[in-house]
Formats: C-alpha cells, sequence, structure tokens
C-alpha cells in the first residue's frame, strides 16, 4: 500500500490507476481474510479437544491424549442431538458422558479440565 501511494505522490501512476491499484489491494485483502477464516473453521472439534488437553496436560494425565479424546469425541457424537445445548437435558446428558470419559482416565477430578472441555464441546459439537 505504502509502494502504492510513493508512486502516487510522484507522478508515476494517474488516478484512475491508483484507485485500480487500491482495488485490487483490498481485493486480495479480502480473499487473504476469507482463507485464514476457513483455516480457523476447519478446526474440527477433536483438533480442539486435542489442543485443550495437550494444553492442560500434567506430569499426572496420561500420555494418551488422542485416545482419550478420540473416546470423548465417540462418546458426545453418540449422545448429542440438533439444539442439545439448549436444552437441560441435553447438557446433562454430554456432561454425565464427558465425566465417564475422564473417569476412565482418572481425570474426572481436575474441575479445570472438565470447563474447559465441557466449553469447546458445547461450541464445537
Amino acid at each position: 500500500m505504502e509502494e502504492l501511494r510513493d508512486k502516487a505522490e510522484k507522478g508515476l501512476i494517474t488516478s484512475i490507476e491508483f484507485v485500480k491499484e487500491l482495488c485490487k489491494l483490498a481485493k486480495e485483502t479480502v480473499q487473504a481474510e476469507k482463507e485464514i477464516e476457513l483455516l480457523i473453521q476447519e478446526k474440527t472439534p477433536q483438533a480442539a479437544l486435542i489442543e485443550l488437553f495437550l494444553e492442560l496436560k500434567t506430569d499426572q494425565t496420561p500420555a494418551v491424549v488422542e485416545r482419550i479424546v478420540a473416546e470423548i469425541d465417540a462418546i458426545v457424537r453418540v449422545v448429542r442431538f440438533p439444539g442439545w445445548q439448549k436444552t437441560v437435558a441435553g447438557e446433562r446428558e454430554v456432561q454425565k458422558s464427558l465425566r465417564k470419559a475422564l473417569l476412565k482416565y482418572k481425570l474426572h477430578k481436575d474441575q479445570v479440565l472438565f470447563e474447559r472441555a465441557y466449553a469447546y464441546i458445547k461450541e464445537y459439537y
């Protein structure tokens, strides 16, 4: 953009060329923003959970993060239904399933992990 401005100030391009180049830059910027947005949206629910578990991993956390996440993902996909986040029964069922999955790996007492995992599930599923 600065290069374009410099050219205009030096009289190296006409006003029409300046506007055309400015529009081209704007179009490229919008396209780049769309591509970034798509990359963010492509983040799968499992990827979000893996990221969460790795972030909160401690020495006591099992090294089998992918297996834990795959299990949680499978359970949640079975018990969820469209609009489950807006019903008490849906939320309760997903929370119960998450606690069971965490219990299997002795992670059920980690309230921060539970709350963060549930928040991800609520958002991505």
